[in-house]
C-alpha cells in the first residue's frame, strides 16, 4: 500500500501509521504526468485543495490553469492523502469512510 502525501502532513501520518504503508512525499518525489492524469480521472476536481494556503497565494490567472498544469507546478495543491492499494485501487482523503474501507 502507498499514500501520496507530505511527510509534515498530519493527516498523512496518520494514514501511513494506522496502514503500515510506504508515505511517498510528493514534496521530493513529485508526481509524474502520468500519475497525475490517474488521479485526476479517478477524482476529477476533488483532487485540487482549493482552502489550502498554497491556493489561497494563488492569482486569478494561475487558478485558472488546468488541474494537471496546477498540480505539476504546486504539488501541495493536491488534496491529501491519496491512498493506492495493492489493487491499484486509489482513495482521497483519510475520513471515516476511507478508513471503514482500509481497515
Amino acid at each position: 500500500m502507498r499514500v501520496y502525501g507530505i511527510k509534515t502532513c498530519d493527516t498523512c501520518r496518520k494514514a501511513v501509521g494506522a496502514l503500515g504503508a510506504e508515505l511517498r512525499d510528493i514534496r521530493v518525489e513529485p508526481l509524474t504526468a502520468a500519475e497525475i492524469d490517474r488521479f485526476l480521472a479517478a477524482f476529477g476536481d476533488a483532487l485540487l485543495n482549493t482552502r489550502s494556503t498554497t491556493w489561497r497565494g494563488l492569482d486569478e490567472a494561475a487558478r485558472a490553469q488546468a488541474p494537471e498544469a496546477l498540480l505539476a507546478a504546486h504539488p501541495t495543491l493536491m488534496k491529501r492523502p491519496v491512498i493506492e492499494t495493492p489493487g491499484g485501487t486509489l482513495h482521497l482523503g483519510w475520513g471515516a469512510d476511507v478508513k471503514a474501507r482500509l481497515l
